[in-house]
Order: C-alpha cells, then structure tokens, then sequence
C-alpha cells in the first residue's frame, strides 16, 4: 500500500448550497472527502489530505497551479480533487512541471457530492485505487469509469461526460 497525498482544490465536488447567498459555493473543507474516506475506506489506504485553493476551476489561474506543484512537489502518488472545466488544463501544467517523475490522479465530479453523492464517491474511490495499484508514472485523470493519461481523456460537454481521445 502506497502512501497517498490528497490534494483538494474545490470545484463541483465540493460545492454546497448557501441559503443565505442562494447560490452553490466551495466552501473552504474538506468535508466531502473526508466523509467520503470514513464511510467507504475504512482506512484500507494510507492518505494525507490537504485542503487549499477551495475554488470553482473556472476561477483558476496558472499561479493556482503554481501552487499546486510547489505543494506535490516532495510526494511521488498524488490525488488531486479537482473541477471538471479545466482539468485537462491542469493536468498538463503538473505534466510540463513533472512529465513522467510522479503519479499524479486528478479527478472530480459534475454534481456535487452535497446534492448526490454517487459520481463524486464513485470518481474518488476509482482514483484513489488506480493510484494505489498503479506503478505508471505520469499525469492521468480519472473520470466516469475512465483512468487515462491527462492527454487521452477529455470532457464531452454535450454529452455530460468525459471520453477517450478519439
């Protein structure tokens, strides 16, 4: 069993409703994930999470994912809580960072966990395993039944769903 550090930066996953605001936000915790890991894990995996950014990944910017490789930087499996929208974009910043020096998952989910917690469990649980098994080095992203190299796989919009690269 690896050690695996979880990074988680917001997005969809994350979200919840705020009454007061009547919109979805990303809160600042990491309650989802760790709700997630109580319920389902059972502490089966050897994990350290880290919470920071906490934003919709449409609000990212390339010091963000600045921010996230200085923080992966001393860890070799890393699963990264992501929003969908700009995945892909992430995903081949870490991969210019690192190219093929670290196993880095990113994954997400297109409802939040908060409204249905199905996707988000399912993405998260998929990720976790793939980097846990895997002795791939590279940058993947792991969605909808999909693990993948971060430039085989991308998110049909039309479709609501990420694919293979065709």
């Amino acid at each position: 069993m690896s050690n695996i550090k979880i990074i988680n930066t917001g997005g969809t996953f994350n979200k919840i409703y705020d009454e007061i605001k009547g919109q979805l936000i990303v809160p600042k915790s990491n309650f989802a994930i760790t709700d997630i890991i109580e319920k389902y894990l059972r502490n089966n995996f050897e994990t350290a999470l880290k919470g920071m950014l906490f934003k919709d990944s449409l609000e990212m910017t390339d010091d963000d994912r600045e921010e996230i490789c200085l923080e992966i930087k001393d860890s070799s499996k890393i699963l990264i809580i992501h929003g969908t929208d700009t995945m892909n974009q992430t995903a081949q910043y870490i991969f210019d960072k690192y190219k093929d020096e670290k196993t880095v998952v990113l994954t997400g989910a297109m409802k939040p966990y908060s409204i249905d917690k199905t996707e988000a469990t399912s993405n998260f649980v998929q990720g976790l395993t793939f980097l846990n098994e895997t002795e791939k080095k590279g940058v993947f992203i792991s969605m909808h039944g999909l693990n993948k190299k971060h430039d085989e796989i991308y998110k049909n919009r039309e479709l609501g769903k990420f694919e293979c690269q065709k």
